[in-house]
Formats: structure tokens, C-alpha cells, sequence
């Protein structure tokens, strides 16, 4: 996309990088996110309108051997520089040596800390309009030991006695907490210091400006040519349907690839809303038979998001083949699709979770990808549906993953777990519904177990199944609280699933926050 005004985010591997990008953004700055290996000419300039770099947190020690480190055209661009956590670390290490990390004297820091501003700080740009002292969070083993020279330090936390540094003069800052994280309660003000005090950022960056320019885009490479897109009728697909139809019309067509993995009643509302609200051409195809044959025994869970992947690329084969001139596929990738799915380091890493619709299409189908939402972050998607007119009714949808229900059946699938578990999620949706806690909560669903335990029920043994049901609270979903639904609804919906679904005999509530815990079980 063409910006006057970019900040760039080096990522060293932090499960909240891409959160920092967002932050940026919601300051109204255009931020991007590369891998920290990335070389130096394939990097923004300030030609290319860079304002700004940002160094990101990561699991590793800078001192370890093939730890990744500082680039040296980070130095050269001249621009404002901030690290945090590791990034910090980083920019010590570069400038100061071996002794200017260290591992933490009582092990690290990890949570809620409280940070002091030192003597002589109060004129620090960076720290402006904060409170002298703050709660922050840090997660870090490591700490800086030694100021590099130009620098000072301008706060202090009880257990990191460097816990933020600067270099006016070369306008290099540094701070080992994680300022983009809602847990710092002043790191808005933070970063807004850096971007537009220390950067001399402007306000460019918002949806109305992304939405035409969008529109544009598709046009200029589509031409003329007829797209397929793979609707799902979650947000992404859903928002990324709506705004292709408003760019080329009758030049899409939505396949809508019935699983035999999705909710109770799904398949048939995608269908009705999109051809009778929207009018557009939508083909469904009922590929459960296929998706289950290919999962029958199949646990692992990479394993499942692999073979789900693998099946619904075959689909879409046919289904191209069968329309003849179809030249572009489309699909709901986001932002954070895209920088999950790249290694920090540049080659192997560990991967939380297979994103199946990056990278997208064998060559062998001959289709182009379009990948209109490839810049956002969710809550971006659903500003730009409202701009759309997306009906509320999907925009609100609590997140569902791609692989569907097979990742919330743990264990090896079969049509009967699939149908218990389909029979409970909708019972506890529908008493979410009732009592008003869908809308406070930002994701609900029930799992089923591959155990089973012993019941009474109608005065009989039972060795049923185990079903639990997970609520959580969130603002970014990097990290999330367990929702304190009340103890009446938690014991109908128990006394419901139990009741209503045979199978299942025990009902548990998942009080685990992420961290340590995901948001989904696998």
C-alpha cells in the first residue's frame, strides 16, 4: 500500500510483535512487521517514508550462539529507534559488547512490576505525561548490565535496575518492559511519545483512505478477470467477499465449502445470507464426506489443520476447473496470518499454530491469489464491514478457526464425537445468547475430551463423554482472561448439555487466562 509515513517493526520471534503493530496503528500511524533477519535492501528507507523502528521483544538470549541480533542497516537508516525487552538487549549487545547483558540476578521478571522514573528523568521525551511511577509488564529472563556510552538511564523497577534507557542526542530509546500490552498501563502514552514526539508522526493512517485505495488495488490487478473466493461466512471471508463484489461485481464468485466441521445451523445461514442479503453468486459445495474420510484417526492437531488445508485446496481445484475462467482466488488472509507465519530467525522455529490459508494455492491450479485484508488486524476488518454495511449478525461473530470443530474435538475424530459436540456448543450458545453474556465476552465455545468419566444418571452407570466450555475476556487476543460467567447460567448450560445430550455426563469451565494457556485447546 502506498503510505507517506511508515514505522517499521523488527520482529526477534515475541508472541506480542504483531500487537505492536497494531498499537501503532491505532495511534493512527502505518506500521509493518518484518522478520529481524531481513536484509537491509529489502527493508523500508526513509525514501520509502520510514519515520521510525521498532525492535520487538523474543524468547531468545542475545549472547547465545546464533541468537539473532541487531542488523547493522537498522544503525545506518538514521531514524528513531525503540526496543523493548530483547530488543533492548539487542541494541545493548550492539553497542556495548558481551557485558552489557546479562542473565536476571533472581531469574528474571515476569507479570506486574512497577517502574520509577529516576532523578534527573523528568525531561525525557519518551517518558512524557507519565507517572512517575507505573505498573508495567515485563517477561524477560535477561536484563541490560551496562548503559552503552551516549546513554542514560531514565527508570528503574525494583528488580531490573535498567528498566528504561535513552540516547536523546542519536534518538535511540529502550525499555525491558512491554509497552504495547494492556498490562502497562501508560504504554499508549509511551508510544505515542515516540511516534509523534521523538518521529514527528502524523495522523495518516485510517480505514476511509485504506477502503478506496483497496477498491483500486483489486481492480488494477483483476482487470477484467473472474475471482473465486472461499467463503466461509466468518469476519474475514465475509468482509473480503462484500468488498470484492463492491470492487468487480459480477466478477466474483464465492465457493462455500460445507465441511461437515462447522456449527450447528452454519452451513445454511451462510448460504441464505449471502444470496438473498447480498445477491451474490454463491456456489455451495457439500464436501463433508471427503474432509471426514481424510480425517478418520487423525489426533494430532498440525496434523488435522494439514490435511484440512490439503482437502479444501482439492475442492477448490474442482470447483475451478468446473467455472473454466476463473484467473484469481481470493481469500481472508490478515495481518497477523501473514507474520505468524514467518520465522523471526529465518528458518526453523517453533510454530504455535499452522495458519492453512497463507501461502494458499499449488502453483499447479494456475490461479493468482488476492488477499485484499493482507494489511489488517481484525478489529480493522470489522471497522472496514461497518463501512460496508456488513450485517452486525457476522461482524460480531465470536472468532471461529478455520479447521472448525476438528480442533475442538480433541483427539482422533469420528461423526459421532463431531455430533456431540455439536449438540453441546449449541446449547451453550444458545443460553449465552439468552442471558446476554455472548456480547461481554469476546470468545465462547465448548471442547470435547477424548476421555471419559463416570456418572449417575436415571439412576444408571454412565461412562460418558466430558465436554468443557471455555468463555474468555480479551481486547487484543494476545492475551486473555477466563469470563466470570455467573454460577446460575454456568449450572443450566451444564444441566442442559448433560440432560439433553447423551453422551455426555460431566460439564467443566476452563478457568486458565493466556498465558500460560491458548484460547483454543489445540
Amino acid at each position: 500500500m502506498e503510505v507517506r509515513q511508515r514505522v517499521l517493526i523488527l520482529d526477534y520471534g515475541s508472541q506480542y510483535t504483531h500487537l505492536i503493530t497494531r498499537r501503532v496503528r491505532e495511534l493512527g500511524v502505518y506500521a509493518e512487521t518484518l522478520p529481524c533477519w531481513v536484509d537491509g535492501s529489502a527493508a523500508p528507507s526513509v525514501a520509502d517514508g520510514l519515520i521510525g523502528i521498532i525492535l520487538s521483544g523474543g524468547p531468545n538470549s542475545v549472547y547465545d550462539e546464533g541468537a539473532p541480533q541487531l542488523p547493522d542497516w537498522v544503525l545506518e537508516r538514521g531514524v528513531p529507534l525503540l526496543g523493548v525487552c530483547y530488543g533492548m538487549q539487542a541494541l545493548a549487545f550492539k553497542l556495548a559488547g558481551r557485558d552489557a547483558v546479562a542473565r536476571g540476578s533472581r531469574g528474571g521478571e515476569y507479570g506486574h512490576a512497577t517502574i520509577e522514573r529516576v532523578d534527573g528523568a523528568a525531561e525525557s521525551v519518551l517518558l512524557r505525561g507519565m507517572s512517575r511511577t507505573t505498573s508495567v509488564w515485563m517477561s524477560h529472563g535477561d536484563s541490560v548490565a551496562k548503559l552503552p556510552q551516549g546513554f542514560r538511564l531514565v527508570a528503574k523497577s525494583e528488580s531490573c535496575p535498567l528498566a528504561a534507557m535513552e540516547d536523546a542526542a542519536r534518538r535511540l530509546f529502550a525499555v525491558q518492559f512491554h509497552s504495547e500490552v494492556t498490562h502497562t498501563t501508560e504504554g499508549r502514552i509511551l508510544l505515542s511519545n515516540f511516534l509523534y514526539a521523538i518521529c514527528g508522526a502524523e495522523k495518516l493512517w485510517a480505514m476511509e483512505s485504506f477502503l478506496e485505495e483497496a477498491k483500486r488495488k483489486i481492480r488494477a490487478q483483476v482487470g477484467r478477470g473472474r475471482v473465486i473466493l472461499g467463503l466461509s461466512g466468518g469476519v474475514d471471508s465475509s468482509v473480503a467477499a462484500v468488498l470484492l463484489h463492491e470492487a468487480i461485481g459480477d466478477q466474483l464468485t464465492c465457493i462455500f465449502v460445507d465441511n461437515g466441521l462447522m456449527r450447528a445451523g452454519e452451513a445454511d445461514e451462510v448460504v441464505a445470507t449471502f444470496r438473498d442479503t447480498f445477491q451474490i453468486d454463491l456456489r455451495a459445495v457439500d464436501a463433508s464426506r471427503e474432509f471426514l474420510t481424510a480425517l478418520a484417526g487423525v489426533a494430532d492437531p498440525e496434523s488435522k489443520r494439514k490435511i484440512i488445508g490439503r482437502v479444501f485446496i482439492e475442492v477448490f481445484e474442482a470447483q475451478a476447473k468446473q467455472l473454466g475462467d476463473a484467473k484469481f482466488l481470493a481469500q481472508g488472509t490478515l495481518y497477523p496470518d501473514v507474520i505468524e507465519s514467518v520465522s523471526p530467525k529465518g528458518g526453523p522455529s517453533h510454530t504455535i499454530k499452522t495458519h492453512h490459508n497463507v501461502g494458499g494455492l499449488p502453483e499447479k491450479l494456475g490461479l493468482a491469489l488476492v488477499e485484499p485484508l493482507r494489511e489488517l488486524f481484525k478489529d480493522e476488518v470489522r471497522e472496514l464491514g461497518r463501512r460496508l454495511k456488513v450485517p452486525a449478525s457476522i461482524l460480531n461473530r465470536h472468532p471461529f478457526p478455520g479447521p472448525g470443530l476438528a480442533v475442538r474435538c480433541l483427539g482422533a475424530l469420528d461423526a459421532e464425537s463431531l455430533a456431540l459436540l455439536r449438540a453441546a456448543d449449541k446449547i451453550a450458545r444458545e443460553e449465552l445468547e439468552k442471558s446476554g453474556w455472548m456480547a461481554k465476552t469476546s470468545q465462547s465455545f465448548v471442547v470435547l475430551l477424548p476421555v471419559r468419566s463416570v456418572g449417575v444418571q436415571g439412576d444408571c452407570r454412565t461412562y460418558g463423554r466430558v465436554a468443557v466450555l471455555r468463555a474468555v475476556e480479551t481486547e487484543d487476543f494476545m492475551t486473555a482472561g477466563w469470563a466470570r460467567l455467573p454460577h446460575e447460567l454456568l449450572g443450566t448450560i451444564a444441566n442442559r448439555i448433560t440432560n439433553e445430550v447423551r453422551g455426555i455426563n460431566r460439564v467443566t469451565y476452563d478457568i486458565t487466562s493466556k498465558p500460560p494457556a491458548t484460547i483454543e485447546w489445540e
